[in-house]
């Protein structure tokens, strides 16, 4: 018996290779600016002070990237946790476990779309 997930399969593992793009390209450049330049000090406390980091997220353009950033990593996640589950043999319930792992996803979207919206 197919199910509908099978039928937009492609559109979730378009998501998962967005979200591993994502993670390998942009996160660690994230990591190395945030977890070593800012507390070693090579980056001049002026540059991230909050009024310029109030300013910087007014920008529509750093909300984009921002939002990038957090949703495609949670269809990564998704995707790779529902056929992690599948690889420890819980196969009988696909559907509910692709609705699970997926609405989550698609709930943090929201949620960071929202947040994203009001700043």
């Amino acid at each position: 018996m197919r199910y509908k997930i099978d039928t937009i399969e492609p559109f979730w593992w378009g998501l998962f290779m967005a979200g591993a793009g994502v993670i390998g390209i942009l996160l660690p450049i994230e990591m190395i600016i945030f977890g070593w330049a800012i507390p070693l000090g090579t980056i001049p406390a002026a540059a991230y002070s909050p009024s310029r980091m109030a300013a910087l997220l007014g920008n529509p353009i750093v909300k984009l990237y921002l939002f990038v950033l957090i949703s495609l990593p949670l269809f990564h996640w998704a995707h790779r946790f529902r056929y992690f589950v599948f690889d420890l043999g819980l196969r009988g319930a696909r559907m509910p476990m692709a609705v699970l792992c997926y609405g989550a996803a698609v709930v943090g979207t929201i949620a960071a779309a929202i947040t994203l919206i009001r700043l």
